[in-house]
C-alpha cells in the first residue's frame, strides 16, 4: 500500500478548510480600489486592532508587505539595517534595491543581536555627505532562517529602544507574529508595540489561502496605499481573500500551540541520533544539521521523499520542516519515526 505523504515543507502549503471555503464563499464584496470591499475593510480593521495600530493595509504577499513599509521609511541612497539572515535579505529577491534604492546592512549574527550590536554596525550621517544614513531598522520575529525564533520581549524592547535614540525607524516583520504571541502567551499587540510599522502573514501558520497586512500610523498606510498600486497589488473584489484571513484569524490563532508541539515531538524524536544535530525549535520551525557519514541536505531530502516526507534543504547539510495545520498529531509522529530510519539506514 502507498504510503500517505506528509507535507513538512512549509507553512504554506496548507489548503483551505471546508468552514474556510464556506465564509469564502458568503463573503460580502465590493471594489478594494474604490474603498468599497466591507470584508477587506472589516479584515483591515480587524487586524490593526490586533496588532495596537492605528490603519492597515490588505496585500497579497509578506513581500510586498515588507516592501511597501521599506518604501514609506526611506529614501533611495538609504541604508535599511536588518538581522543576519533577514527575509527582506535572503528572500525577497533583491525588492529593497530595486523597488526603493536601499543597500541592506546586516547586525549581528543568527537573527538576534544587541542594543551594542546596533550601536557598533550604525553609521552617523557625516558631514561630508559620503556616508548613507541609516533611516531604518528591520527585525523579523519570528525569525526563519534561525529556525522559527523568537525574539526575547525585554531584549528586542531594548534594541527597539536603541534605535529610538538614534533616530531610526523601525519596521518589523512579523510574518509569523501569530506563532511568537501565542508561544509568549502575550497579546500580538505587545509584541508590534514598539514599531512604526509591521507586516503580517495569513497564509503561514494561520492557514489562509493568500495574503498579508502591512499596519502602522493612518499617513503611513496612505502613502502605502499608493505603493500597493505602483507595484501592482491594488485589487478589486478582494474580500473573497480577506474572508478567509478573518475566518482563520478567528479560528486558526490559538491552534498554532499545537504546531510548535508536533515540532518539539519531532525533534524529541530525532534528538539521539549519533550525526545528527537538532536545533531545538522554539515554534513550529525544525531546523537539523548533518554530519558525515550522513549524506548531505540533497540527498536526504530525497530519500525522505521516497518514504512520503517532504522537508526542504535548508543549505548543503542543513533541513528544514516546518508544522501546520493540515499535518495532525499523528501524521506529525509518523513522519518522525520515518525520517528517523531513514537517517539510521543512511548511516549504514
Amino acid at each position: 500500500m502507498m504510503q500517505a505523504v506528509i507535507d513538512l515543507r512549509s507553512d504554506t502549503v496548507t489548503r483551505p478548510t471546508a468552514a474556510m471555503r464556506a465564509a469564502i464563499a458568503s463573503a460580502e464584496v465590493g471594489d478594494d480600489m474604490f474603498g468599497e470591499d466591507p470584508t477587506v475593510r472589516r479584515l483591515e480593521e480587524v487586524v490593526a486592532t490586533r496588532l495596537g495600530k492605528a490603519a492597515a493595509l490588505f496585500v497579497p504577499s509578506g513581500t510586498m508587505a515588507n516592501q511597501l513599509a521599506i518604501r514609506c521609511h526611506v529614501q533611495p541612497g538609504d541604508d535599511v539595517l536588518c538581522s543576519d539572515g533577514a527575509h527582506i535579505k535572503w528572500y525577497e529577491a533583491g525588492a529593497a534595491a530595486a523597488l526603493s534604492g536601499v543597500q541592506l546592512v546586516t547586525v549581528g549574527q543568527g537573527g538576534m543581536f544587541t542594543p551594542a550590536e546596533l550601536y557598533a554596525t550604525y553609521q552617523p550621517e557625516r558631514t561630508d555627505q559620503a556616508s548613507p544614513p541609516n533611516r531604518l531598522l528591520c527585525l523579523e520575529n519570528t525569525h526563519n532562517r534561525g529556525g522559527g525564533s523568537i525574539w526575547p520581549m525585554q531584549q528586542m524592547y531594548e534594541v527597539a529602544a536603541a534605535a529610538r535614540q538614534l533616530g531610526i525607524k523601525l519596521h518589523l516583520d512579523g510574518a509569523r507574529l501569530w506563532n511568537a504571541a501565542v508561544a509568549l502567551g502575550v497579546p500580538d499587540a505587545e509584541i508590534a508595540a514598539p514599531f512604526d510599522t509591521v507586516s503580517v502573514c495569513l497564509s503561514k501558520g494561520l492557514g489562509a489561502p493568500v495574503g498579508s497586512l502591512v499596519c502602522g500610523p493612518v499617513d503611513i498606510i496612505h502613502r502605502a496605499r499608493r505603493f500597493r498600486r505602483m507595484y501592482g497589488g491594488a485589487m478589486r473584489q478582494a474580500g473573497i481573500l480577506a474572508a478567509a484571513g478573518l475566518y482563520a484569524l478567528a479560528h486558526h490563532h490559538q491552534r498554532l500551540a499545537e504546531d510548535h508541539h508536533n515540532a518539539r515531538r519531532i525533534a524529541e524524536v530525532l534528538s539521539d541520533l549519533r550525526h545528527v544535530q537538532v536545533i531545538a525549535p522554539q515554534t513550529n520551525i525544525l531546523l537539523f544539521d548533518l554530519a558525515p557519514p550522513l549524506p548531505d541536505a540533497a540527498e536526504v531530502t530525497s530519500r525522505l521523499k521516497a518514504q512520503g516526507v517532504l522537508v526542504a534543504p535548508f543549505g548543503p547539510r542543513r533541513l528544514r520542516l516546518v508544522t501546520h495545520l493540515d499535518v495532525s498529531h499523528e501524521a506529525c509522529e509518523e513522519a518522525a519515526q520515518r525520517i528517523r530510519q531513514v537517517l539510521c539506514d543512511a548511516e549504514l
